[in-house]
């Protein structure tokens, strides 16, 4: 394993990382706690060290099996977490559908200790406000709050996790929390849906603050597994965002195309889904990835990413030029990304 400082605050993370959501709720599949806490475990003993999870995640249910699962090793581990939206007062919605947010400091304190409870323990890592807007960002309230959090020994870091679905919208979110708060910021970004890294991981570099990403296999595209007759078991979040079967074959075709060449060029010493890590990892601000695991398979492979052959600059630039020719395809599907 590697293991990397998040920029602009004092915490060493995994560079691989675990996002308890896949095991945490049943949007991936993963519906069996005990696979749930198998994986969680065996991802510890893999070396991964930052989980990754969000009070919203089953309404905090996430939260508890982590704790469940690993409150034994809490000193050996780094908890990022996030808050924002209200799920004291707003039930879950049908089809993923987002809850209202409430970014008064007196809800942030509310949230943290919900949050702590449910983890067992008595601080945490890495605060993230949780798919912000630029709103929330300017709040000067909220943000002087979580200096004081930090001040109380009650949050070592803070930063925003941008989405919920890829947006260009997001840029600006993540410049801002960069250039006016010098605070981390977590965004989509894989090597066939650059365009949030292409505009915020040069400022973050130039800035000394960090970067984490997720979805860095493309929703499973850069996993190896998928063909155009995929299906994705029912309550699988893809569902929800490739709503029709029009729509879901169009971003599988387009996307296996590029695959395809990926595959046929790349992929000495290293599957498709280690490259997609090495790819995603390639930014000296990039702290952690944090792609879905929802079985042992990915997991074991994804963890070997760094005894993988490395991918070169020539590799890297090679892959570049690819992607800005856009695979050669005539069509350009990028803003059809599902998450």
């Amino acid at each position: 394993m590697e293991y990397r400082k998040l920029l602009g605050t004092d915490l060493t993370v995994s560079a691989l990382g675990f996002g308890v959501w896949t095991v945490g709720t049943t949007w991936w599949g993963v519906k069996d706690d005990q696979m749930a806490e198998r994986l969680l475990r065996r991802a510890f003993d893999l070396g991964i060290t930052f989980f990754d999870n969000a009070d919203t995640y089953a309404s905090g249910r996430a939260e508890e099996i982590q704790r469940r699962v690993l409150g034994d090793v809490r000193d050996q581990i780094v908890i990022g977490t996030k808050f924002g939206y209200d799920i004291y007062n707003h039930p879950e919605r049908p089809g993923q559908q987002e809850r209202p947010h409430d970014w008064t400091p007196e809800y942030l304190r509310k949230a943290l200790e919900g949050s702590l409870k449910r983890l067992g323990t008595d601080y945490i890592d890495y605060y993230q406000l949780h798919n912000p807007r630029v709103d929330a960002i300017q709040k000067d309230d909220l943000w002087a709050e979580l200096e004081r959090l930090k001040a109380e020994g009650l949050i070592r870091a803070y930063g925003t996790a941008l989405g919920p679905a890829l947006n260009e919208r997001q840029i600006e979110e993540g410049t801002l929390t960069i250039r006016l708060r010098h605070a981390p910021t977590q965004i989509i970004y894989n090597l066939l849906e650059q365009v949030l890294g292409e505009a915020i991981l040069p400022v973050a570099e130039q800035e000394g603050v960090g970067v984490m990403a997720r979805v860095p296999h493309a929703s499973g595209l850069l996993e190896g597994y998928m063909t155009v007759d995929t299906q994705f078991e029912p309550g699988d979040h893809r569902n929800w965002r490739l709503t029709t079967n029009a729509r879901r074959k169009a971003w599988m075709e387009d996307g296996l195309k590029k695959v395809e060449q990926l595959e046929a060029q790349f992929l000495e010493g290293r599957t498709i889904g280690q490259l997609a890590l090495q790819f995603a990892l390639r930014s000296p601000a990039m702290a952690s990835v944090i792609p879905n695991i929802y079985d042992q398979k990915g997991l074991e492979e994804y963890a070997a990413t760094f005894g993988a052959a490395p991918l070169t600059d020539a590799e890297y630039h090679d892959i570049q030029r690819l992607y800005q020719a856009n695979f050669g395809l005539s069509t350009d599907l990028r803003g059809e990304a599902v998450r």
